[in-house]
């Protein structure tokens, strides 16, 4: 055993450590240190620090770092450590012999058209690989809002400390887009996250985009960019061409920088990019290493962020390192052929595409093509691999999973395994939060064993702020956010609410271990209560819900006495509707109430298709305002009555009523795409236009009352959106509609539209009007509206850089409504998105025909935020 031991820190104690600095002496961050013996390396710390262990022998050692000439050492490993230090010198460029005449272009031209025409060559030629990642993310908060640096403070945070975390994981690759990830090692300081590499190395500078951002390579980059030439330099007989990318609109979702190509393959060899999202500045660097014959891939990444946001600045670093590829190329792309640019370029006469042949034998012997054909080969070629796949709706697969140990590895195993030295301020933040992670974890341990001990137990405010309790064996009760529910209408005056549920669910896991079979029973009561109409409503909901795998179903039936607004969608929310009732005495919501019973009937088939139904008896009666109060005194402004005003009603269309109805809607999202995460489908529904069809219909025959709704109604509605590159982005929504029979309609049987009186916008874009008063258009005929919504890159004031990196968008909107009995109406407006990286603020006007109607100013949230508004 001690001849072992001793034999084991002998192997483990020996290897090469040093320095990677410049002629100056300053060291060059995240430099790239290579084994040519081993085929394998590791990148420099920030401090250009590095080591890598070694067994004993003779090893030639590379090193690299972008903008400056490789350099090569050897060195003897022998029992202990070898100390072997690089003074890198600047890359010294030779630029072609150009003859100058009149419009010639830049050879970086020519050099690009090669290298995009071969992008996706690049991208299908490996069919498979695995490798080893590590990862290392350092972050600091470097400024705080001064208001808040106490409370960081005391939540362990400080600033211009180094929080960093790592992992190791070994990752495999599959064509087409295909990644299956397991975590080895984790190890955290600050809070104990999950940190997967696979963000990071699986995003390929091959493809058009890279996270959104339009790649120099992507088939439309003259489009984007400027490109020139800066010279070339010979690397271990290689040429390699530096080619400084400039966009042509500096801004979000644009590259700049360079790119490093090397001759006659056309690939990537090397880069050194930034762009911006959102005010955050974005640096990506990729170093290179051949793996097979004419096949490179990257060795090393990083990436660095840096932005402000509300007071808080931050800067993060992420370096991954990839090791031990092992790869399998694609067989039918492993000739080479040689591109000409027909551009510049004469081309022979006897290159050209035979037909005849199959895209595979056109490209197997064909050893030249134009740039043209050779780009139309290679599409043909992934567009018939992709028709032989059986799921070809799947557009990625990710499988991750973490080692029971990943988080449980010693010290001494992270520093056996770590490619990258730590710095000394790493090396103290470790410290510092391990530390703490020893008090904290004493902590969270008394407070789970106090909370072993006893349930939930119940809290008076729990009644206004929701809570939940858990009974065990699946039942819960619990109540809703009932503080949302307090407020203030001209009918019920100051109103109050209270809903809770209870619900007794179960789930199994499906026989693939993914899936899950759940089903739930859910009882919903309702209540609320009015302070001037004195009148209380209540209703009770009893709901089943089962879900298998893509399949839902709910059903249920709802009854009781209820107050609701005319329109069914509540276009204006309480709490709004309150605040301008009391501050401007404009009361813009309009109610009615009914007795009722309902049973309806909620099938999803898959995730492109849904169809709803309910069938319904109401006793629907008018209200009318029981009080006058408001803060607002002046005796110029009145409410309005509780009765809408609108240019098709009359006062039959108000009248008591009955109704018995069935309802009926269909969605469907033809094409729409999936992504499979740890063997789990989910939908991408933005993948897909959404398709809305519906049928109302009212059995007035069936009841024996004149007052009873009798109608037909039909409706066709199309939700979806185009992006046009980086440029723009266009979202519409169109809908058409009829009443076809219209015998009895009442006004809450109206086909009503999404307006809005006040200042607040609504979440989606395209879902509403801006100024269209809220029923004063509804309809009992045929009507049609659009709402469209476009997104500009650069527009008017966007065409300030400064604004652009700010990640400020600027849009214009169209909306427009016809009813058989309505002028035409429509809106037009302009909007600057993305203010403070949060609020959006229109500005626009409605009118009637040619004829102004009202203006004014909207404030919403970012169109790129989704807040989901469900319990």
């Amino acid at each position: 055993m001690i001849i072992f031991f001793a034999s084991s820190q002998q192997l483990f104690a020996q290897g090469i450590k040093g320095k990677v600095s410049n002629s100056s002496g300053e060291a060059l961050p995240f430099a790239s240190i290579y084994i040519r013996n081993t085929g394998d390396g590791v990148p420099a710390n920030q401090n250009g620090e590095y080591e890598i262990k070694l067994k004993a022998g003779l090893y030639d050692v590379v090193a690299q770092f972008l903008g400056y000439a490789t350099q090569v050492k050897t060195v003897e490993v022998k029992d202990t450590w070898a100390t072997l230090d690089f003074q890198l010198e600047e890359q010294t460029y030779a630029l072609q012999e150009v003859e100058v005449k009149t419009g010639q272009e830049d050879p970086a031209l020519t050099i690009m058209r090669k290298a995009i025409s071969k992008a996706k060559f690049h991208r299908l030629q490996v069919q498979e690989y695995s490798m080893m990642v590590y990862l290392k993310g350092t972050g600091k908060l470097t400024n705080a809002p001064f208001f808040l640096k106490k409370e960081i403070e005391k939540d362990g945070f400080k600033l211009n400390e180094a929080y960093t975390s790592e992992s190791v994981s070994k990752i495999h690759f599959q064509q087409p887009n295909k990644v299956e990830e397991t975590v080895i090692s984790i190890r955290t300081s600050g809070d104990n996250n999950q940190t997967s590499p696979a963000p990071y190395i699986a995003t390929s500078f091959y493809n058009p985009k890279i996270n959104e951002a339009v790649s120099p390579l992507a088939p439309s980059a003259f489009a984007y960019y400027k490109f020139k030439y800066e010279g070339s330099f010979v690397e271990n007989d290689v040429m390699i061409n530096k080619i400084r990318v400039t966009p042509r609109s500096r801004g979000e979702r644009v590259f700049e920088g360079h790119i490093y190509i090397i001759e006659n393959i056309w690939a990537i060899h090397s880069l050194d990019l930034k762009t911006s999202l959102l005010g955050f500045q974005i640096g990506v660097q990729q170093l290179f290493q051949p793996v097979a014959e004419n096949v490179w891939m990257p060795s090393t990444h990083t990436y660095t962020f840096g932005g402000k946001f509300f007071g808080f600045a931050g800067e993060f670093k992420y370096l991954a390192s990839t090791r031990e590829y092992d790869i399998t190329l694609n067989p039918d792309l492993i000739s080479e052929t040689k591109i000409i640019d027909e551009k510049v370029e004469e081309v022979p006469q006897d290159i050209k595409l035979d037909k005849s042949l199959s895209t595979m034998e056109q490209m197997a012997q064909s050893d030249k093509l134009t740039r043209k054909d050779f780009r139309k080969l290679v599409n043909e070629y992934e567009k018939e691999a992709l028709k032989e796949r059986e799921d070809v709706e799947v557009i990625s697969e990710r499988t991750y999973k973490v080692d029971s140990l990943a988080s449980k590895r010693s010290l001494s195993y992270w520093d056996s395994i770590r490619p990258v030295k730590l710095t000394e301020e790493e090396i103290r933040g470790y410290q510092r939060d391990d530390s703490l992670a020893v008090v904290e974890a004493a902590k969270e341990s008394k407070v789970d064993s106090v909370a072993r001990k006893a349930r939930r137990k119940f809290q008076p405010l729990d009644v206004v702020t929701g809570g939940s309790y858990n009974f065990g064996g699946g039942r819960r009760l619990g109540f809703r956010n009932n503080l949302t529910k307090f407020s203030f209408n001209t009918v019920e005056g100051f109103k109050v609410g209270l809903g809770a549920y209870y619900r007794i669910s179960s789930s199994e896991k499906m026989a693939d271990s993914v899936s899950r079979h759940t089903r739930s029973l859910t009882f919903s009561p309702e209540f609320r209560y009015g302070f001037a109409s004195k009148q209380s409503y209540g209703t009770l909901d009893i709901r089943r819900a089962i879900t298998k795998e893509e399949m839902g179903l709910t059903f249920g039936a709802t009854a009781g006495s209820y107050i609701y607004q005319f329109n069914g969608d509540n276009p204006i929310q309480e709490q709004v509707n309150a605040l301008y009732s009391l501050l401007l005495r404009q009361n813009y919501m309009k109610l009615y109430e009914q007795d009722f019973a309902k049973a309806y009937l909620y099938h999803r088939v898959n995730d492109k298709v849904t169809y709803r139904s309910t069938f319904s008896y109401a006793n629907r009666r008018e209200l009318f305002n029981n009080t006058d109060y408001s803060f607002y005194n002046r005796p110029e402004r009145v409410y309005t009555p509780n009765r809408p005003e609108n240019v098709e009603a009359t006062d039959v269309n108000f009248e008591n009523s009955q109704a018995l109805t069935f309802e009926g809607s269909l969605e469907w999202r033809p094409g729409m795409k999936y992504y499979i995460r740890n063997g789990r489908k989910r939908p991408i529904y933005e993948s897909a236009p959404l398709v809305n069809l519906k049928y109302a219909k009212a059995f007035g025959g069936l009841l024996n009352s004149p007052n009873a709704a009798n109608f037909d109604m039909v409706e066709a509605n199309l939700e979806h959106f185009f992006n046009f590159g980086v440029s723009g982005k266009l979202n519409f929504n169109l809908t058409a509609g009829a009443f076809f029979n219209n015998s009895q309609v009442y006004f809450m049987d109206f086909k009503h539209f999404g307006g809005n009186r006040t200042i607040f916008a609504n979440m989606g874009v395209a879902d509403n009007f801006r100024f269209l008063d809220y029923y004063q258009y509804s309809t009992q005929s045929q009507y049609v509206s659009a709402i469209v919504h476009y997104q500009f890159r650069k527009f008017l004031l966007t065409q300030l850089p400064m604004l652009r990196f700010s990640g400020v968008r600027e849009n214009i909107f169209f909306n427009y409504l016809k009813t058989a009995e309505s002028p035409h109406y429509w809106e037009v407006g302009y909007s600057l998105d993305n203010l403070f990286r949060i609020f959006r603020l229109e500005m626009g006007a409605g009118f009637e025909n040619s004829n102004y109607q009202r203006s004014g100013v909207r404030v919403g949230i970012a169109s790129f935020i989704n807040i989901s508004m469900g319990d």
